[in-house]
């Protein structure tokens, strides 16, 4: 179970020296015993503020986080277990349209059993409030990076946790829909973790409390700072600076296990970076998409970047759901096309592989925010072109692009492995092809 600290500890912990300052709480007439009139809840509220030291389960004001003002919303679960009322809606959208009159990111530190059951469906019905509130925030172009804290289950985890643009957890949090006294008896604990919940694809990070700090202040920075200006494609890496005589030339120096491949190009690029992980649909793809945002001179750059090997339908869902946020945020995006294709057995399939590719084609054809794409090595069908920018492809010189790999185009023409070399050729799949074909507008370092 991780650390519980109080909702002002926990602005204390995260937020610039002596930045804070409280936003008034929206006023709202008093029923006794509340909406649906429960006994004693009157008596719980006056215990729960005793103790506690608030009138209400979350505490909203703006703060330096790292040097960017943002608004805060910390759930204090010492209030009735976090839950959300009325009055704690009220707070949560003053604080949401605060945010959206100043221009500023939203950043919730959720600790929250879930909807108050002494408000019945007045309680839940405030999710609706929250959805709307985010919503209307992330039309705004205003991030939201939300921090999930022990615990963060129902609806809190429903709307402002998974709702968030970026999600971070601290370790071993307790994040679920279900909260522990509502799940099967025979439920695995473990599944219901901020572990699990990264695993799963539904967050993006687990972040130590004493890291936590910077981290939240390199997403803000990150995210708040939009551009107009097309990413610039990177120099190649490595010895390769010839473009290859012929075809298979082209495809041997592309698969050569020497070649540089996306980290290297990453760290190459960006003074600083941080990914997002998770396709929010229940997969990852770690070791063939790489995605998040860095700082290449001085100002942030989206990156979606394949790692050589088949990407999976979450890789391309989790590029695609970077790519609408860098878009809604007026940042620009660059894409590494890496791969012999999509993966496609039988899981792939089961997984929505062809869905999934479809998703990020129409991500970046629909994308306005300039997007940039650098060949670095094979460019295997459209499992590599859906992360193509159509009009503003590269390609470094030990690089391929083909509509087919040249075995399996061999293959289906029914000719004999001797000639597989001569295809390569007939396809025009090297770099200085594609240029004259008007494929991709050039090559870098030449």
């Amino acid at each position: 179970m991780a650390e519980r600290l109080s909702a002002r500890e926990v602005v204390t912990a995260l937020a610039d020296d002596a930045t804070f300052a409280e936003l008034p709480a929206p006023a709202r007439q008093s029923r006794p015993d509340g909406p649906l009139a429960w006994p004693g809840y009157d008596d719980s509220r006056a215990r729960a503020a005793e103790r506690t030291g608030e009138q209400e389960s979350v505490v909203c004001g703006t703060a330096r986080v790292g040097g960017v003002r943002a608004v805060l919303i910390a759930f204090e679960f010492g209030f009735l277990g976090g839950s959300l009322g009325q009055r704690t809606g009220d707070r949560l959208e003053a604080a949401y349209a605060y945010a959206r009159e100043r221009r500023f990111p939203v950043v919730p530190l959720v600790a929250t059993g879930g909807s108050r059951m002494q408000e019945g469906m007045l309680a839940l019905t405030q999710l609706q409030r929250v959805a709307r509130q985010s919503a209307l925030t992330r039309q705004a172009g205003l991030a939201q990076v939300a921090v999930l804290r022990d615990p963060t289950t129902g609806g809190g985890w429903a709307t402002l946790g998974a709702g968030a643009d970026v999600v971070l957890a601290l370790p071993g949090a307790q994040v679920g829909f279900a909260g522990s006294r509502v799940r099967p008896s025979d439920a695995d604990p473990a599944a219901y973790t901020a572990e699990a919940q990264v695993a799963a694809g539904a967050a993006d990070a687990v972040v130590r409390p004493q890291e936590l700090r910077e981290m939240l202040g390199l997403w803000l920075r990150l995210l708040t700072r939009p551009s107009t200006t097309p990413a610039p494609p990177p120099e190649p890496l490595g010895e390769c600076a010839v473009l290859p005589v012929t075809g298979w030339d082209a495809v041997r120096r592309a698969r050569s296990p020497q070649r540089p491949r996306a980290d290297a190009y990453l760290d190459a690029y960006f003074t600083e970076r941080t990914e997002i992980s998770g396709d929010r649909c229940g997969g990852t793809d770690p070791d063939g998409m790489l995605c998040g945002f860095g700082t290449h001179e001085g100002r942030t750059v989206a990156y979606a970047a394949q790692t050589g090997t088949a990407t999976r339908p979450a890789g391309y869902r989790t590029a695609a759901r970077l790519i609408r946020l860098a878009d809604r945020l007026g940042v620009p995006v660059l894409t590494l096309v890496d791969t012999p294709g999509a993966a496609n057995d039988a899981e792939a399939e089961r997984q929505g592989a062809g869905a999934a590719i479809a998703d990020l084609f129409g991500a970046i054809a629909s994308a306005r925010t300039p997007v940039t794409t650098l060949v670095i090595g094979e460019g295997g069908s459209g499992g590599a072109l859906a992360l193509a920018a159509p009009g503003n492809t590269w390609a470094t010189p030990d690089s391929y692009f083909s509509v087919i790999a040249p075995e399996l185009a061999a293959a289906i023409l029914k000719r004999p492995p001797r000639e597989v070399e001569s295809t390569a050729d007939q396809l025009r799949i090297r770099p200085q092809d594609l240029v004259e074909l008007g494929v991709i507008r050039g090559t870098v370092g030449g």
